[in-house]
């Protein structure tokens, strides 16, 4: 069997695991209903289920009708959000919005009390998300928006003409929350079609729960797609947009989402929903059937079972941490004490590092610490000020330490070139 067949093997477990999960739920969930405010949502295929999974490594899996095309619709307005933040910076985009979790439908006048919708993920919130978008005009703000949702998904977004159609056809009461909006003050035009048409659209645009992973995944790689390695937006404005999805992103029941499943998500009334383990990997599900909430029932139930199944939630016990010293090497007669650092560097292992290398200088007369870099993956910023205050510590107690093969980060927090 060959490496190429070998891969494609095990990945083919990957997505038995899946199907596995979805037949279960399909068993046992039948509840809910097609959306059938928007007329042309009505006649989705209320049988329709998939689910796919994309980790930040760029590898992707999918079960069910993972590559059935459907409208994004309020999943899109992460996305958005994430990509206003980025052309306008978090606070310039707050001073329109707020980013509380208001309680309400999603369709609810909400607003606090200076005027803000109270999050970006509310129709009233993601229509004036919308707005902040700069642009020439509504054709060129939607332009925009369409280039930047493709690059989360790494290609190319059509629009559904049909589903557009109908958006805008309906779509008096968001037409009056930009209304009220732009009173307020909080509409960033003074044009309420030139908030609302884009906003149609951007809902319209079709998506396949394998899009919907990946540019979960983009949110989960801060920012870039795991896929194209595109930059879609920096660092903290996915952190910005996983934060709110944490508390917001499902509507009135973002408290009871948070507990039974405790994963950053947002979903959309063509049955959607988009999911993201930080750091992991993303999350797509597509059943159209909703609860009085707006999601779907189906595609809670599955990113429930999921997160059950394989320890997802994000306040799951996590277990002891592999410990980042891989091996101590005391040398009495040299004065020295070799460190082997590995893996991840973050708090808890700095921590535990700061521990370890107390301990042998109380124990020992060492003159000379030797931390090895040489098998360390990763330094958290935390880890860099921990380990640098570690060294500045030891060396004012008479203790030389040696930073071997570290990065030049961690070089200027230690304040010392590298020696050895």
């Amino acid at each position: 069997m060959s490496a190429e067949d070998r891969s494609r093997l095990l990945g083919a477990a990957v997505d038995r695991v899946l199907a596995d999960a979805l037949r279960e739920v399909a068993a046992r969930i039948a509840e809910g209903s097609v959306a059938d405010y928007i007329p042309e949502l009505a006649d989705a295929d209320p049988e329709a289920f998939g689910v796919s999974i994309a980790s930040v490594l760029g590898r992707a899996y999918g079960a069910g009708d993972a590559d059935a095309p459907f409208t994004i619709q309020s999943a899109s307005k992460p996305f958005v959000y994430a990509f206003a933040c980025e052309e306008l910076g978090a606070e310039a985009v707050h001073e329109h919005v707020g980013v509380e979790p208001s309680g309400e439908p999603f369709n609810a006048i909400s607003l606090d009390e200076r005027g803000r919708p109270e999050n970006p993920f509310i129709n009233a919130g993601a229509i004036v998300t919308t707005s902040l978008v700069p642009a020439d005009d509504a054709d060129d703000r939607f332009r925009r928006i369409r280039d930047a949702l493709s690059r989360f998904a790494g290609r190319e977004l059509d629009l559904d003409d049909e589903v557009h159609r109908s958006e805008a056809e309906t779509g008096h009461r968001n037409r009056a929350l930009a209304g009220l909006a732009l009173a307020a003050g909080s509409l960033a035009t003074d044009d309420v079609d030139a908030a609302t048409d884009p906003y149609f659209r951007q809902c319209a645009l079709r998506v396949t729960t394998a899009d919907l992973a990946i540019m979960g995944a983009t949110l989960a790689n801060g920012g870039v797609n795991p896929i194209t390695r595109d930059r879609v937006v920096g660092e903290r404005a996915a952190r910005n947009t996983l934060s709110v999805m944490a508390t917001c992103g499902m509507y009135d029941r973002s408290g009871d989402w948070a507990f039974r499943v405790g994963m950053p998500a947002k979903s959309g009334v063509g049955g959607g929903i988009v999911a993201v383990r930080p750091g992991e990997f993303g999350v797509g599900v597509y059943a159209p059937p909703l609860d009085e909430a707006g999601n779907s029932v189906r595609g809670v139930a599955m990113l429930e079972a999921l997160s059950d199944r394989f320890g997802l939630h994000m306040f799951d016990h996590v277990a002891e941490p592999v410990s980042p010293v891989a091996e101590v090497d005391v040398d009495a007669a040299a004065g020295t004490v070799t460190f082997d650092l590995r893996g991840e560097l973050d708090f808890v292992a700095a921590e535990q590092i700061v521990h370890d290398v107390g301990r042998v200088l109380e124990h020992t007369d060492a003159r000379v610490v030797r931390l090895d870099f040489g098998d360390v993956t990763v330094v958290a910023g935390v880890a860099e000020q921990l380990l640098g205050a570690t060294a500045a510590a030891a060396e004012a107690a008479g203790v030389e330490v040696h930073a071997i093969g570290a990065p030049d980060e961690v070089l200027e927090q230690f304040g010392v070139a590298e020696r050895d």
